[in-house]
């Protein structure tokens, strides 16, 4: 059974808190796991949530801020100490190529040669994910620093309708090359297209978007997604700040998410300024525009992909 969900390894920003680690995010996708922004205890947390470093084919960082990528080191050695032996991709600013080998060669340690740096550069990126059922597209976002929101998409397809099947007698091996060659020959003799038997089924999406402030990037990585995971760093009272530091607030997260019909929103990257008591009000001021599904997450969080949408 394909499993489909985000595992929430740290949700803090720049300063990690009691119960916020720094930032770590574990896509899984159909038996592949993307692990975006690990930032540093991300090794312990993912021991915590009861993933490893074989559940890792994907490492992709925004930028180089420390509460995103200081984890690396430990991820990188585990993958090296446990013998992974499957590649594991690795995508970064090209900017930060130094940051990213300091990183990658922290420590001393026996080494792996599995890890394949994807350095990205330009406004938009697509990445080579070989055989994986899913494309991968970057883009730069707007933050002091060089940084990149990621985009994963699975090809549209198509439903077959049962009814319109069995009314053409298209049944067992047949309906699978139907699916394959579009077209195949019934037992009637009739040629039978597949659009005769199908109706179109949108491919699932979901976007990270990490540090940056409103721009164009953000609304084209969230368009239409499934599932947004987006940093709401500040709350509305700080949007000040927010936009001297480059971020966003949870009220702009949710005007994103509903300008972009976004099905679920994740709401983190929650500053250290704000207490327990303050955490409903990430949610309630994301909901002023946004009337879909709000979740803020907690360490350790699953927050499943929603099922597909009905075909059309």
């Amino acid at each position: 059974m394909s499993v489909r969900e985000l595992v929430v390894l740290g949700s803090a920003s720049a300063v990690p808190t009691r119960t916020r680690n720094h930032n770590g995010y574990l896509l899984r996708w159909d038996g592949r796991g993307l692990l975006f922004d690990p930032g540093e205890g991300t090794q312990r947390q993912m021991a915590h949530a009861g993933v490893s470093a074989h559940d890792v084919d994907w490492i992709c960082v925004t930028h180089f801020h420390g509460d995103h990528c200081l984890g690396v080191p430990g991820v990188v050695q585990r993958i090296a100490r446990d013998g992974v032996a499957h590649p594991v991709d690795a995508a970064f600013p090209a900017s930060g190529t130094e940051y990213w080998r300091r990183l990658r060669h922290a420590a001393v340690f026996r080494d792996t040669d599995v890890i394949r740096e994807r350095p990205i550069t330009g406004a938009a990126a697509r990445l080579d994910t070989g055989d994986a059922p899913f494309t991968l597209t970057a883009r730069r976002l707007s933050h002091p620093v060089e940084a990149y929101g990621y985009r994963l998409e699975e090809p549209d397809g198509v439903t077959m309708l049962r009814g319109e099947l069995a009314a053409r007698g298209i049944q067992g091996p047949l309906v699978r090359r139907l699916q394959q060659e579009g077209r195949v020959v019934a037992p009637d003799g009739r040629t039978v297209t597949r659009e005769e038997c199908s109706v179109p089924r949108p491919g699932q999406k979901v976007a990270f978007v990490m540090d940056t402030g409103l721009c164009d990037a953000v609304h084209e990585l969230a368009a239409e997604v499934d599932l947004l995971v987006i940093e709401s760093t500040f709350l509305a009272e700080d949007s000040a700040l927010a936009s001297e530091y480059g971020h966003l607030t949870a009220a702009q997260a949710g005007r994103v998410a509903a300008d972009c019909g976004v099905r679920r929103l994740v709401l983190t990257h929650i500053s250290e300024r704000y207490g327990a008591e303050d955490e409903p009000r990430f949610a309630e001021q994301a909901a002023a525009a946004y009337s879909g599904d709000i979740v803020l997450v907690q360490d350790l969080d699953r927050v499943d992909v929603p099922p597909r949408r009905r075909a059309r």
